[in-house]
């Protein structure tokens, strides 16, 4: 598929183009080229971002990676930064945003962003952490306070009892 044509997919997706969905769509451009990735029907292609801003909804389109397959991890740290890694061939990038030159309006720094190659826009780098695991099934145990399904991973015991972390209350001595 042509540029345009994802560009477009991309823009539908999200709701209108402005300058974050660029970011994630170049990013996604320069991970497929160095990696050598498609777009992944199941978990092959892992993208863990460091934010959660427009760029995400590009690289669900252009990679395939969602959070319900759970090839789509966030690591908030408020970067425009997206480790990029390939389960088939074992290959993985970090992409850092290189700031931009200058003060610039919503709409210039837009066309510099549609301007721009991916390759001068993202430093390319080592990930800084390990291939996270194929997503797990949990099995789903009630709480026994608000009485709702929870995924078994979520559950905190209790007073010998599974609560949800909403009706769990915390112990923390040093809480104010």
């Amino acid at each position: 598929m042509d540029e345009h044509t994802l560009w477009e997919r991309c823009v539908a997706f999200h709701g209108h183009a402005c300058g974050g969905l660029t970011i994630g769509f170049k990013a996604a451009l320069y991970a497929a080229e160095l990696l050598e990735l498609t777009f992944s029907p199941d978990e092959q292609v892992v993208c863990v971002s460091e934010n959660d801003a427009c760029g995400v909804d590009a690289i669900q389109v252009i990679l395939g990676c969602s959070v319900g397959k759970g090839n789509l991890l966030f690591r908030m740290r408020g970067k425009q930064a997206f480790s990029f890694y390939s389960r088939t061939t074992g290959r993985s990038v970090r992409l850092c945003l290189r700031p931009r030159p200058g003060e610039m309006t919503r709409e210039e720094s837009f066309a510099y962003y549609q301007s721009q190659k991916p390759c001068d826009l993202f430093d390319a780098m080592p990930v800084r952490f390990p291939l996270p695991e194929p997503a797990r099934l949990f099995r789903s145990v009630t709480c026994s306070c608000c009485g709702e399904s929870t995924a078994e991973s979520m559950i905190r015991m209790q007073d010998g009892k599974p609560l949800c972390l909403d009706c769990f209350v915390p112990y923390d001595r040093f809480h104010v």
